[in-house]
């Protein structure tokens, strides 16, 4: 006899959509470092190899983040601003430095300074949302 289907559904109130980007974001960022470290090493300049490991590090880095604020009560409720702002950050960065990395076409730089600076943006809108729930 088979066990009765479990609800998949999110506690009410409860919307797990900034866990659940962080930990595509951290599980991808592992597969990426993994690949870099054995696959690229070989085939990319120490330079480009350099230039990849960024943008997974700071893939990493805000996938922690992502899971981080997504325990916070501010962030339960739905997605933010904040996550976006992250989340988008984070994608434009990192991928345009692994695109970058694997083609070597050098104009792809000028794309990474958006995703710096959408990534900036989340964490001022982090700062606003936590003194506005400071009691």
């Amino acid at each position: 006899m088979s066990a009765p289907a479990q609800s998949h559904t999110p506690a009410p109130g409860h919307d797990p959509s900034t866990a659940v980007s962080g930990a595509v974001l951290a599980g991808t960022g592992v597969a990426l470092g993994a690949f870099g470290a054995h696959a690229l090493k070989a085939s990319l300049s120490a330079d480009l190899l350099q230039v990849f490991e960024t943008g997974v590090r700071y893939q990493m880095y805000h996938a922690v983040a992502l899971l981080a604020l997504s325990a916070l009560p501010a962030y339960r409720d739905g997605w933010r601003r904040a996550p976006k702002l992250l989340l988008a950050g984070t994608l434009v960065f990192s991928l345009s430095l692994y695109v970058l990395a694997l083609s070597g076409v050098k104009v792809l730089g000028a794309v990474t300074p958006i995703g710096g600076v959408l990534m900036l943006a989340g964490w001022v809108q982090v700062i606003l949302d936590l003194r506005r729930r400071a009691p």
